[in-house]
């Protein structure tokens, strides 16, 4: 009986785990559909195609299995068309876009959603005649066209549908026809009928997949404890916090999973403590960072911490997984990855070892703005990260940029301008004004990123003493504007990049000396910056820069000071090997 109960439980576990196969495929489409809705208005702010899944956070859906199966845009200014792009949601049962100012005709790519059981799109500026291949829909159930610019022949299989509306359009029905223009049951309650049932049954499926996941995880604990032999370990597991989805770890588990934090396992060092290799009971590769000296705020600020990593949900940010707290330990657990960080990839290959190529390298930049304009853009609140640089920049199995090490970001009131706190950071990545004032704004990250560029061009580290012998600046970002200055383009290039576009080059280094201007208000957004990688607003940018620095008489010299907690070691220094 129990192997039987076992059984059925990993059933419905891997029906689950499997279910949502094409999540990418979706957002993808729903990104396409509102581009084509035109929501000048911004109505829908949440819609973002490098988000996770769209089943995880995006409003206005409802999903089952990990597949989108309804849409609600009611009511949302739109005045574009419908897209195409709405075929791709295969299962999609219920589309409601009434009261908009959609235009153009029906579309005759809606018979092939087979599934659809609710469609309306009242109140809009549909024209022309209804396809006749909507005959195809044979679920439909609630069909509502009233109130658009439609004409001709209502298709009669039509008038089988339990719920219609034709009514205020130009169609023949009513007085025209013998059938009528609407269903006898009213039309907007059974419309809220069948959403509320749609809820009713999804919600319904959650919680009962909810339980089935818990007595199989619980299943499994029993069985595998019972082959533990435990360390003890001072200190008692501190269960006052709990977020739904990051799991909380006991102590015991993270040091059988350590090898008991053997110094043999430690993959990276940094300002909060060392980050381990470790393997959980599951098989699962994990990275575990566990923080050292973590005063400022103490309990609160842990709990701060992993709040901020745990809503932070973006296919180019690191995944928190679960945390550990005792009475003397504050501990994250992150996925782990063999690719390592950018950093390793660029000045630390071991011999053999094949560096990252130009496509990998311009995929990264992309990859790590994307990820920095959601923290900024996304977040709420906002979260500034303060120290970005290529060793902070993790890949993935397909070498796409994970950006890491949250243990120094800090949320940033919504209210408020600014972030004031202890200055930490690696030298060579700080924005000037953050070293003079200790506030850190997303203007602060954005000079970060700028750096990040030119590392990922060069190959070179931020700060390089060995440029004092050839009475070059030490300064990566001074360096880089001389070259610039005088079109040096090849010698700026890493030396180990063999092929690479120009074009492209010139692209991300005039991007890089945007985002690294010493005056804050000067650098674009994360979200500019992303269009300007695109080529969009680049060149009106760079002229006013050009015109800028061809004004000033000296070029503005970067005067550092060495506060106690920034690192001086410029070797890569990594949250972890993984995501």
């Amino acid at each position: 009986m129990k192997l039987l109960v076992f059984c059925f439980i990993l059933f419905n576990f891997l029906t689950i785990a499997f279910s949502s196969k094409d999540p990418d495929f979706e957002g993808e489409a729903l990104v396409e559909l509102l581009r084509a809705l035109n929501d000048t208005n911004y109505q829908i702010r949440d819609w973002n195609f490098f988000l996770v899944s769209p089943c995880d956070s995006w409003s206005h859906i409802i999903c089952r299995n990990g597949s989108v199966i309804s849409l609600n845009l009611a009511s949302n200014g739109f005045s574009g068309t419908l897209s195409p792009a709405v075929c791709k949601l295969k299962s999609l049962v219920s589309l409601e876009l009434q009261n908009n100012n959609l235009s153009g005709p029906l579309p005759e790519y809606l018979a092939d959603m087979v599934h659809l059981e609710n469609l309306n799109l009242a109140n809009n500026k549909f024209n022309g005649s209804i396809p006749i291949t909507w005959g195809r829909l044979s679920k439909l159930k609630h069909l509502d066209l009233s109130c658009n610019d439609l004409v001709g022949q209502v298709p009669e299989h039509l008038f089988s549908v339990p719920e219609f509306n034709f009514t205020g359009t130009g169609m023949n029905c009513g007085s025209r026809l013998e059938e009528p223009c609407a269903s006898r049951s009213p039309f907007s309650v059974s419309n809220s009928k069948s959403r509320l049932k749609i809820i009713v049954i999804v919600t319904s499926c959650g919680v009962s997949i909810l339980l089935l996941l818990g007595f199989a995880y619980r299943y499994h604990q029993l069985r595998s404890h019972k082959h533990d032999v435990f360390v003890d370990v001072s200190g008692e597991d501190d269960r006052r916090i709990s977020f739904g989805h990051i799991k909380r770890f006991s102590w015991r588990e993270l040091q059988l999973a350590t090898d008991n934090f053997s110094e043999s396992n430690v993959i990276g060092q940094g300002g909060f403590g060392k980050v381990y290799r470790g393997v959980l009971g599951d098989n699962t590769r994990v990275a575990v960072k566990r923080l050292s000296d973590y005063s400022p705020g103490g309990e609160a600020s842990f709990q701060r911490e992993v709040l901020l990593v745990s809503i932070a949900v973006h296919r180019n940010l690191l995944r928190l997984i679960g945390f550990c707290t005792t009475s003397s330990e504050r501990i994250l657990v992150y996925p782990y990855m063999p690719n390592l960080s950018v950093a390793y990839h660029l000045r630390d290959l071991k011999p053999g070892e094949i560096g990252l190529d130009w496509p990998t390298r311009k995929r990264v930049a992309f990859g790590a703005a994307h990820g920095l304009e959601y923290l900024h853009e996304h977040c709420n609140p906002k979260i500034i990260h303060r120290d970005l640089k290529a060793s902070n920049i993790l890949l993935d199995e397909d070498f796409e940029a994970v950006l890491a090490d949250f243990g120094l970001a800090r949320a940033a009131d919504t209210k408020l301008t600014h972030v004031t706190t202890q200055i930490r950071g690696t030298m060579g990545h700080i924005a000037p004004e953050y070293l003079s004032t200790g506030k850190a704004t997303e203007k602060t990250d954005v000079f970060g990123y700028g750096i990040t560029l030119l590392e990922l061009v060069t190959g070179q580290r931020a700060i390089d003493l060995s440029r004092l012998e050839e009475e070059e600046d030490v300064l990566l970002v001074d360096h880089i504007k001389k070259l610039q200055k005088e079109n040096r383009l090849e010698d700026i290039v890493d030396k180990t990049l063999e092929v690479y576009d120009c074009k492209e080059v010139e692209t991300i280094v005039k991007v890089a000396l945007l985002c690294t201007q010493s005056q804050p208000e000067q650098r674009p957004t994360m979200a500019e910056v992303v269009k300007m990688l695109q080529g969009v607003d680049l060149s009106e940018r760079w002229t006013e820069w050009k015109q800028v620095e061809d004004a000033r008489s000296q070029e503005f010299s970067l005067t550092f000071v060495w506060p106690e907690d920034i690192s001086v070691d410029q070797e890569a220094i990594q949250l972890s090997k993984a995501r």
